[in-house]
């Protein structure tokens, strides 16, 4: 039996927030900075880089706008100074059979930004709102 790689048009995101489907899902992405060091009397002439501290992007979630809901912003109406509604979001790349095969753990997330559809008079596309959420973590599980 040929093995190929797993599709990414089916998945599901749970956010806390109504169950509508979303379009799109970007920036799952963890990155480790970098930290140059040399000592003085180091016989090598160049410096050493060890791991330092992780850095994770911004998620963006996208998805179709809906007559009276208002989940995104309500949401983004939490923020205040020092006053957050945190949630977890679980994003999930999903088999045939609907079950979670990749799942995107993303720990203490919040809204920093929401954009509204644009809006053209002869266009033929559905109107699609944005959320971007800012976090303090990111897992993967490959089950």
């Amino acid at each position: 039996m040929a093995q190929y790689p797993i599709s990414k048009f089916h998945f599901q995101v749970d956010w806390g927030g109504s169950r509508i489907g979303f379009t799109e899902v970007t920036g799952l992405e963890v990155s480790t900075d970098v930290i140059e060091y040399r000592e003085g009397s180091s016989p090598e002439y160049h410096k050493i880089k060890m791991p330092g501290m992780q850095k994770f992007s911004n998620i963006t979630l996208k998805r179709g706008t809906f007559q009276g809901d208002n989940d995104f912003y309500n949401w983004w109406n939490t923020v205040a100074l020092n006053t957050i509604e945190r949630r977890n979001v679980t994003i999930s790349l999903l088999n045939e059979s609907h079950e979670p095969v990749v799942v995107w753990k993303v720990k203490n997330a919040w809204p920093v930004k929401v954009q509204s559809t644009d809006l053209k008079a002869d266009g033929n596309e559905v109107a699609i709102e944005t959320l971007e959420l800012a976090h303090e973590g990111l897992t993967i599980q490959n089950e």
